[in-house]
This record gives structure tokens, C-alpha cells and sequence, in this order.
């Protein structure tokens, strides 16, 4: 697990169907627990990538209102996947909101770049100087190595639920997230220090 990602809870599968069949009917209370229980996730997801806590807010906002109006029109069927349904939705509109940052980047001064991080938000004893090696190495992954090591650990997906939402059999997955952790390792320079 990531030093920014809390623990995942154990999912019930018939427990999240109930919840996910009352909010289709209009159960805010319901509707309020889902969003408990995965906004978290979705956020962290979206702020690994965005890097930015305001577009990261707006893109959970967002990945929920497509969430509620899917629900509500029947757009969406339980089947056991919800999880993997939600992420990919995750995964599509982040997608789509990087690309519209990428087709409207502002030049930016990079001494206030420099002064605009933020603390590390876990109380896990990670420095700065290793969060922002952390930072740069993810930026240089290719997309799919980056999206791989973000579901895992900052969407804290199981193997097989991120082999369920990609279509990919489970070993690739564990195959392409060892070699991407291992690529990670390389970019932050650390290729002679021992696993922790």
C-alpha cells in the first residue's frame, strides 16, 4: 500500500448490491454510504494524477455524478463489479481531464512551483525530498506502467479486481507492476538500495 492511502476495507459484495439497489431507488442514505466508502479512493486516484487537490475534488465530484445518474436511469446493472465499474469511470475521466489539461497548459514560473507543495497528507514519516523524487519518477512512467502502480496503490485495487476492469489476465498485471515498481525504483536512483 502507498504512504498516502489508508487501508481498504474487506468488500461485501451482497452488502454493496443492497446499497447500490436502494440508491438506484432514491435512498439518500444509502447513496451517502456509497459515496463513503469509495470517495477516498477516488480522490487519491485523481490527486496521483492531477496533482491538485481542487482538480482532484472536481474530478470525484464528477466521477460521482456520473456514478448517481447511471444508478438513477438504470444505466448501470449490479453484477459484482461495481468496484471495477466505478475505478474505470475514475480512469476514463481523469484520462479526459488530463488531456484537456495537456490542450490548455499555462506557462507557470517554476521558483512558485517550487514553494506550492503540500504536506504529505498520511502520518507516515516520508520526507519531501522523497515524495518529490517520488513525484518525478511517476511522471517519467509511461501511462500504462503509471496507471497500474496509481490503481494499485492509490485506488488500492486487488489484481483481480484491476484484471476484471482492464481485461487482462491477472498475471500480466502482477508482471507489468513488478517491472514498473522496479522502473520507479530505477528513476528515483535507488537501484542499489535493498526492498523495504
Amino acid at each position: 500500500m502507498g504512504p498516502l492511502a489508508e487501508a481498504k476495507q474487506p468488500v461485501n459484495e451482497d452488502e454493496v448490491a443492497g446499497l447500490l439497489a436502494a440508491a438506484s431507488a432514491g435512498d439518500e442514505a444509502a447513496w451517502r454510504d456509497i459515496i463513503a466508502r469509495y470517495s477516498k479512493r477516488v480522490f487519491a486516484l485523481a490527486k496521483s494524477r492531477c496533482q491538485r487537490t481542487d482538480l482532484a475534488e472536481e474530478v470525484t465530484q464528477s466521477v460521482f455524478a456520473t456514478v448517481a445518474m447511471k444508478l438513477g436511469s438504470g444505466g448501470y446493472s449490479e453484477r459484482g463489479r461495481f468496484e471495477s465499474w466505478l475505478f474505470r469511470v475514475a480512469m476514463n475521466r481523469i484520462r479526459d481531464e488530463m488531456r484537456r489539461l495537456k490542450r490548455h497548459a499555462d506557462p507557470t514560473d517554476p521558483a512558485v512551483l517550487g514553494g506550492s507543495r503540500a504536506a504529505p497528507e498520511s502520518g507516515v514519516g516520508v520526507d519531501e525530498a522523497t515524495l518529490a523524487k517520488l513525484r518525478v519518477a511517476m511522471e517519467q512512467l509511461p501511462d500504462a506502467d503509471r496507471e497500474i502502480v496509481e490503481l494499485r496503490h492509490h485506488g488500492q485495487m486487488s489484481f483481480r479486481e484491476m484484471s476484471e476492469m482492464l481485461g487482462e489476465p491477472l498475471g500480466t498485471l502482477l508482471a507489468r507492476h513488478h517491472r514498473a515498481l522496479k522502473k520507479l525504483k530505477q528513476l528515483m536512483g535507488e537501484e542499489g538500495e535493498d526492498e523495504s
